[in-house]
């Protein structure tokens, strides 16, 4: 975060709009920006007749991934394809039951409507009058099949996938989607002899195999996609990995400015103003929209103020957005990541030799290898670092590094 915020000097109209920026875990923001490209590739997907590709999609938090993949199920629905999934937590994929259950639910909400079976019943009595049943594929037939088949969780989850299809391609619908948020939580554990990932990439690769046109769009932190190759390494042909990035200058000030433009208000922020939140939220859709909704409503109470507002919003992010995640870390996880935020600013790449001499330098005791290594895992689960493919270290939350440098 940048110091001297400039100024506000505005006037207010008579209408008062509801504030357009919607801060929040996956909240579509008014106006999608920077995704153009991305958006191109997952049309290019769904125009595959045999699934040769399906699709990952990589970032830090606050880069939108959910936002997008939110913003990419209008456009498989209006192409005639079903759309199943959701977050995936810890829980629904600690084992390869739990997924499997998991997928078939899903699959079961977009399904049900499918009438797979229809008899005709008479009434009792000589009058009686025919009356027809009709029968679903529904989560109970779904699970039925699976229940039935014999077999591994593999095995099993094949045949009602397969099972599926048939009725899919009856309704004449291209394919199904299955999108799921949140899978870098997916994790092989050989200890207890569970590899929900390992499943999920050997059924669907068997189902594309038979040109069963059921694809996967994946979505998570960094980790997602070495995970999936270290799982399957015929998952590197199986994917088009879709990076998401921070926005460029010129899509940030169009995520400020189209919001504004769409309630005729457009007037509101000054070019300063849009140049002060554009450098301070670093391109991050989610601190965009923070920072804007925070603006927003300071400009429309104090229409003809003069006031430093992004002193007060850097001290709201910080409360509201990086302190729960800071006042959970133990003392020594506080004192390694200090070591690492004083190592550089924005995005960076840091390695376990650099904290040892930089946490010599600043901290009363410092760091041994072994003891950052085992820092660090720990702080990689709670997502807060991540391993980069260069065998180093980077923060998992965008601005972190700031947030703990500011308490310093």
């Amino acid at each position: 975060m940048k110091d001297n915020p400039p100024l506000m000097n505005i006037e207010q109209d008579n209408m008062n709009h509801p504030n357009p920026f919607r801060p929040g875990a996956g909240h579509s923001p008014p106006y999608l920006s920077g995704r153009t490209s991305e958006v191109q590739e997952f049309t290019r997907l769904l125009a595959q007749d045999i699934i040769l590709e399906n699709m990952v999609v990589t970032g830090l938090r606050g880069l939108g991934k959910t936002v997008l993949l939110e913003s990419l199920k209008p456009l498989a629905i209006e192409t005639d394809w079903f759309w199943a999934g959701t977050d995936l937590s810890e829980a629904s994929s600690l084992t390869e039951h739990n997924l499997a259950i998991r997928i078939i639910t899903d699959l079961s909400i977009v399904t049900s409507n499918i009438i797979i079976q229809r008899e005709q019943i008479q009434e009792i009595g000589f009058l009686g009058k025919l009356n027809e049943k009709k029968q679903s594929l529904d989560y109970e037939v779904l699970m039925t099949v699976y229940e039935t088949t014999p077999g591994l969780t593999a095995d099993k989850l094949k045949a009602t996938l397969e099972f599926a299809a048939k009725y899919v391609a009856f309704v004449r619908k291209r394919g199904v989607v299955f999108a799921y948020d949140e899978a870098q939580n997916l994790a092989d554990q050989s200890g207890s002899g569970e590899y929900p990932l390992s499943l999920l990439l050997d059924v669907f690769q068997s189902l594309q195999r038979k040109e069963i046109p059921f694809m996967l769009v994946l979505s998570g932190l960094p980790t997602l996609y070495p995970k999936l190759v270290e799982s399957r390494t015929y998952a590197e042909r199986m994917f088009r990995v879709l990076p998401l990035d921070r926005l460029d200058k010129p899509d940030t000030e169009l995520a400020i400015k189209k919001p504004l433009e769409q309630i005729e208000k457009q007037g509101l922020f000054t070019t300063k103003d849009i140049d002060t939140i554009t450098s301070n939220s670093g391109g991050y859709p989610y601190f965009v929209q923070f920072i804007c909704r925070e603006a927003y409503d300071v400009f429309e109470q104090h229409p003809n103020a003069e006031i430093n507002f992004m002193d007060q919003i850097v001290l709201k992010l910080d409360n509201d957005f990086f302190m729960a995640r800071w006042s959970k870390l133990s003392d020594r996880q506080q004192d390694i990541l200090t070591v690492f935020a004083s190592l550089g600013e924005g995005e960076f790449e840091c390695a376990v030799a650099d904290l040892v001499k930089k946490s010599e330098i600043i901290l009363d005791k410092g760091f041994s290898a072994p003891q950052i290594n085992q820092l660090l895992s720990l702080l990689s689960e709670q997502g807060l670092v991540y391993k980069t493919r260069h065998g180093k270290y980077s923060f998992a939350i965008p601005l972190f590094g700031g947030f703990i440098n500011r308490r310093h």
